[in-house]
């Protein structure tokens, strides 16, 4: 076989693993993790969060103290071998209070967006779905919600509270507000794809074949919205770590002797530790700074992957 009959070969052969490669079927997913995986600074920061999701996880076992226990012999030490980032006036270990202060932070922000998520959802999958009077009631309701000051809302609940809550469990109160406040936004992007989707054909079929209305919003119209939904939940869990962090510095949010970032700088914001005392408010500073702007860019990438004008 001569030279020239060796390259026709190979190239037809190169040829035809092109052609199954393009005769290859994409799903929609496969699509947009393809596209996802483009976008480096997205792929980079997923890694960058899944470290610090490992890292608040496992954090009884990358930490051998216990944030809760003091011990005022060893109190307001600086960093240390033993201390990493030095002990607060309690004597507690700041290292092991970040670490699980990033613990109620990320479980605030992931709750609070499943609340969010649910309510909104389903009241955007309803207005949507039936129109008329029920959309403009709903769509009135949303409005309601999305005129309430958030600030003074919080301020008010918290005075109404007090501490009648424990410190442990005004966590699960923290969650609940940030997302019976946070629905309004999910549920307009859900209705309004609801909208365009209640005309096509296989929702047609679905009425013709008599399947329940509720059946429909949840099984058929609900899933096609999925990707939206994603990337709102994505943003809503930054900004909802934020807003706690916000709400603990302030004092109303998660109360001591419970950590959480908010709280952590809050205790580290008078002006000796500010000059003399950075490992105070610094760590616990760049672990909210980091976990929000990897969301924030998973976010747009998401976003990036699931528009189908972007290539």
């Amino acid at each position: 076989m001569t030279e020239k009959n060796v390259d026709v070969k190979h190239d037809n052969i190169v040829e035809e693993k092109i052609s199954e490669e393009q005769q290859q079927i994409l799903t929609p997913w496969k699509l947009v993790r393809r596209k996802f995986m483009k976008r480096t600074s997205s792929v980079i920061a997923l890694i960058v969060l899944i470290i610090i999701i490992l890292a608040v996880a496992l954090a009884p076992v990358i930490s051998k103290y216990d944030p809760y226990s003091y011990d005022f012999s060893r109190a307001k030490q600086p960093p240390s071998k033993e201390h990493i980032l030095g002990t607060d006036e309690l004597g507690r270990d700041y290292f092991a209070r970040v670490l699980y202060g990033g613990r109620v932070a990320l479980q605030v922000g992931i709750f609070s967006v499943i609340i969010q998520i649910i309510v909104g959802s389903i009241i955007g999958g309803i207005a949507g779905y039936y129109g008329g009077w029920i959309d403009n009631v709903l769509m009135r309701i949303t409005e309601v919600f999305m005129s309430l000051p958030f600030l003074p809302l919080v301020i008010t609940i918290s005075a109404v509270v007090g501490t009648s809550v424990p410190p442990e469990y005004k966590m699960y109160l923290v969650m609940v507000v940030l997302g019976l406040l946070s629905w309004p936004g999910l549920a307009r992007i859900v209705r309004g794809q609801i909208l365009s989707l209640r005309e096509q054909e296989f929702i047609l079929a679905a009425k013709a074949l008599g399947i329940r209305n509720s059946r429909i919003i949840l099984r058929h119209l609900i899933p096609n919205t999925v990707g939206y939904i994603v990337v709102n939940a994505t943003l809503g869990v930054a900004s909802a770590i934020l807003q706690e962090s916000a709400l603990s510095f302030l004092g109303l949010g998660v109360a001591p002797p419970v950590p959480t970032w908010g709280n952590l700088i809050q205790y580290a914001r008078d002006m000796y530790n500010l000059q003399h005392r950075p490992w105070l408010w610094i760590p616990p500073g760049l672990c909210i700074f980091a976990t929000v702007m990897c969301i924030n860019l998973i976010g747009d990438g998401l976003r990036d992957a699931i528009d189908p004008k972007s290539k």
